[in-house]
């Protein structure tokens, strides 16, 4: 095979231009907006670990902080807000519940985009019994239209050495099976609101590893947002990748088809920079979806360097002279497929990122290990022939 000339070795890096990412990324961040979460719960039952738990790292140490009034907090970044209500003192001249629904309105009355989707009432799973201003602030947060899931935190559980299923104790299922049906001294039903009680801990056994519930919660929470919160939600939460996955195919397929027009006249080797802003788009949608900031993350020259590998030209040179019969041009085939497997070998790096398994400095030292090979493009373009028959 015929050598490049030196001066045409890196060529592709000056047709590299990093804004369609960056515009592509705040732009999906901007459709997919932000979600509300509303945490109710006193000192020492267990939110914070909660949250860290479901959300990937401490939301209120590295978003902003809005301390709204007395008792209640509002953290947020670009995906997830959390609205943390603190325990509310029994003492004081103003029930909790009166006190709660002017916290209510006070959020009411503010920003579309602080507006609060879902309700995590958290109550310690050794308390056995919900208190009467619980039960009147659950029932405040009904009144206010909000789906409210009662959560019993920091449950021990106990392991099956036969099946390996997780069990709680007597008394924790007791108590969540009062809740569930819940009546007085009596014997007379109780009005306590909530639409699901689920068991949590937010750490396995000795603080180690992923604790248990977290998936049936973030389950029902999902199932309860709104509809036009759900990719928000799915966006901002960390424990179900099939979720992101789901959201970034599409992406994927829509990109690899725009390249495919792009190139439905084939299109030089040399004039193969015309893929670059439909690839570099991709990623930045992409990364959105795994709730990475990789804009502040990366300086605009490695972000630039990123590009030029995996983007336009430099993808194209790649492997053009390696697929059968493409000779020097990119057709639409080949520009579908090259897009399609970079798109996916993308979501991969962008999953390793998003599980800190990988520093975001060093993305662009990692992405050989993840970019697109022969196999994977002859493989796309084969899938791609096969479904117009």
């Amino acid at each position: 095979m015929e050598a490049e000339p030196a001066e045409r070795a890196d060529d592709s890096r000056a047709d590299i231009d990093d804004q369609p990412f960056i515009q592509a990324n705040e732009k999906a961040k901007s459709r997919y907006g932000r979600f509300n979460l509303a945490i109710v719960g006193g000192t020492g039952v267990g939110k914070s670990s909660l949250v860290n738990a479901v959300f990937g790292r401490d939301r209120a140490k590295v978003g902003k902080g809005l301390p709204v009034t007395e008792g209640v907090n509002y953290y947020h970044d670009e995906s997830l807000g959390i609205w943390d209500f603190e325990g509310f003192e029994i003492g004081s001249s103003k029930s909790p519940a009166d006190t709660l629904r002017a916290h209510l309105r006070t959020i009411s009355n503010g920003p579309t985009e602080q507006q609060i989707a879902v309700v995590w009432y958290c109550v310690t799973s050794n308390a056995d019994r919900l208190t009467k201003p619980d039960i009147e602030m659950i029932r405040e947060l009904h009144a206010s239209g909000l789906p409210v899931i009662l959560v019993l935190t920091k449950v021990a559980w106990t392991k099956n050495p036969i099946t390996g299923t997780h069990k709680a104790t007597k008394g924790v299922e007791e108590f969540r099976d009062w809740l569930l049906d819940p009546i007085d001294a009596n014997g007379s039903p109780i009005d306590i609101p909530v639409q699901r009680v689920i068991l949590t801990s937010a750490h396995g056994k000795h603080g180690k590893g992923q604790g248990h519930g977290l998936g049936e919660l973030v389950a029902e929470t999902l199932a309860l947002s709104p509809e036009d919160e759900k990719d928000a939600f799915r966006i901002a939460q960390r424990l179900n990748l099939p979720w992101k996955r789901d959201l970034a195919r599409p992406v994927i397929a829509a990109a690899a088809t725009a390249a495919a027009t792009t190139a439905a006249v084939p299109i030089p080797l040399a004039d193969a920079a015309a893929l670059a802003p439909i690839q570099m788009t991709m990623m930045g949608r992409i990364a959105a979806i795994y709730d990475l900031e990789l804009k502040t993350m990366l300086s605009t020259s490695v972000l630039a360097q990123l590009g030029a590998q995996i983007a336009g030209k430099a993808l194209a040179r790649s492997f053009i002279k390696l697929i059968p019969g493409a000779g020097n041009v990119v057709n639409a085939a080949v520009a579908f497929a090259l897009t399609a497997a970079t798109g996916e070998a993308w979501l991969r790096l962008c999953e390793q990122i998003h599980l800190g398994k990988i520093d975001p400095t060093q993305v662009s030292s990692a992405w050989s290990d993840y970019s697109p090979t022969l196999i994977s493009v002859i493989k796309k373009m084969t899938e791609q022939r096969l479904a117009r028959t």
